[in-house]
């Protein structure tokens, strides 16, 4: 645990050295790329919390020292009427409480601005009761609790042309992350069942930020990278549901062995203005230092469905992964920057004996506000893929060898999703939305009931979601 500390305090100073080299070098820069991906984003809709349309409700007296609050509420009904675990229906929100403060403005440090935000969730999860899926069906699903999220300082040099943020942070906002499924509901959309499934406390993800620094450079207009230190497990190694572990967000974690994000990323098409479709490129993966388990043996080097099993799984030193993803806009509203018809895929693998999910794939279609008359109305069609690892596909066949035959062999889960968002007036939009679940867990076997043994038959979800920017 010491070690990993100082390899993660190592790796943070370097990159605070990077950043200054780099800033020296891009001083007299200008910014002019098509959108600032720099300003903090509210989970679920990645719209900024500095400059977002809302109701106007919310009062803002300290704006003009350059402190903003923004409050949003995101509450939804989702049902399954057929597969998963049972049957059923559940409600379920989240308040999302932010303030943003500028401190050249507050008290005159340039380039220098402070976010935090705090949820309060509150419902049931339908992934957690009813399905048991790897494609959690809501961003917003988690365990009910008041809990700060991120908090954190970034500082900007040359026109935003480096930027380092430092503190409790996220990384689905930038990792791994395209713009085109920002109209989706279902959590995988933003950050990846992959990466959810396979990292240590879900990795740095809604609801559970993590303790870290990340440094973005752009190189030019087109080609920028992104690396980030973590944290490796913010809710702490033991039993359970990470999210009780660290319940209220408050737990700071910098002693574990980290985890570091990269990612290169070219866009073309990027500026303001520009006639041509725009479309991006990026290209990323992860290192992680702690401990996984393998999929199949156990400590003493046998399955861990043969009687003669320790019980506790063999532990492999570190984990890695990679992901590619594309974007490309292909049709544009004329007169406009982002009205339109936008495209994404997305792609990413990992060693198969310590990952439960080895290879995923998600992609999808967006249209945004085809229609003058409806500007802020968007659709999307999305589908996905999650394949179980052959090692945990292995471990599956000797328990049916050994233990129960007639037990199910895991293959994968699928995901096909298509959402509406219609918007009622400026901060308020409802979201009917359908998700149609492929072999639940993978085709993972009910643990209990008269279907006890048997694999989660595939699961219909209907839900509709309503946000409201106060």
């Amino acid at each position: 645990m010491v070690r990993g500390s100082k390899r993660a305090t190592s790796v943070v100073l370097l990159l605070g050295v990077a950043s200054l080299l780099v800033s020296a070098a891009l001083a007299h820069a200008q910014e002019d790329k098509k959108t600032d991906n720099d300003k903090p984003a509210d989970p679920d809709t990645g719209e900024s919390t500095v400059e977002e349309k809302t109701l106007g409700l919310l009062p803002n007296p300290l704006q003009k020292y350059g402190v903003k609050f923004a409050a949003t509420y995101i509450g939804e009904v989702l049902g399954n009427g057929s597969g998963g675990l049972k049957r059923g229906a559940i409600y379920e929100g989240r308040l999302n409480l932010a303030v943003d403060a500028d401190l050249r403005k507050l008290i005159g440090i340039d380039g220098l601005t402070f976010h935090a935000n705090v949820f309060q969730i509150h419902g049931d999860g339908l992934s957690r009761s009813n399905l048991q899926n790897f494609f959690v069906v809501s961003g917003i699903e988690a365990l009910p609790s008041t809990r700060l999220y991120e908090a954190y300082f970034e500082k900007q040099w040359g026109a935003k042309k480096v930027s380092l943020k430092f503190g409790q942070l996220a990384a689905d906002s930038e990792f791994f992350n395209t713009k085109y499924t920002d109209v989706f509901t279902n959590a995988s959309m933003g950050w990846p069942a992959i990466t959810s499934v396979d990292l240590l406390s879900g990795g740095p993800s809604p609801p559970l930020a993590a303790m870290g620094t990340r440094l973005l450079v752009n190189f030019s207009e087109q080609l920028s990278g992104l690396v980030g230190i973590f944290d490796g497990n913010q809710a702490g190694p033991g039993p359970g549901d990470p999210q009780e572990r660290n319940r209220y967000g408050l737990n700071f974690r910098i002693n574990d062995p980290p985890l570091v994000l990269g990612q290169i990323q070219y866009a073309w098409n990027n500026k303001k203005g520009d006639p041509n479709l725009a479309g991006q490129v990026k290209f990323g993966g992860w290192r992680h230092f702690g401990a996984f388990p393998d999929q199949q043996l156990a400590s003493n080097g046998v399955s861990l469905a043969a009687p003669a099993s320790s019980g506790d799984p063999l532990l492999l030193a570190g984990d890695v992964g990679a992901w590619g993803v594309f974007e490309q806009q292909i049709y544009r509203v004329p007169h406009s920057d982002d009205r339109g018809i936008g495209v994404f895929v997305r792609a990413a693998g990992a060693p198969a004996d310590r990952n439960l999910i080895d290879l995923y794939a998600d992609a999808g279609i967006e249209f945004i506000g085809l229609y003058d008359s409806r500007p802020d109305d968007k659709f999307g069609i999305g589908i996905g893929y999650a394949h179980v690892s052959k090692r945990a596909q292995q471990l599956d066949a000797d328990y049916r060898a050994l233990v129960a035959p007639g037990w199910p062999v895991r293959s994968f889960e699928g995901l096909f999703t298509a959402v509406y968002q219609y918007q009622i007036r400026d901060g308020w939009t409802v979201q009917p939305n359908f998700q149609y679940i492929v072999h639940p867990g993978g085709g993972a076997a009910n643990p209990s009931g008269p279907l006890a043994g048997r694999a989660l038959k595939d699961a219909a979800v209907f839900g509709m979601r309503t946000t409201v920017k106060f």
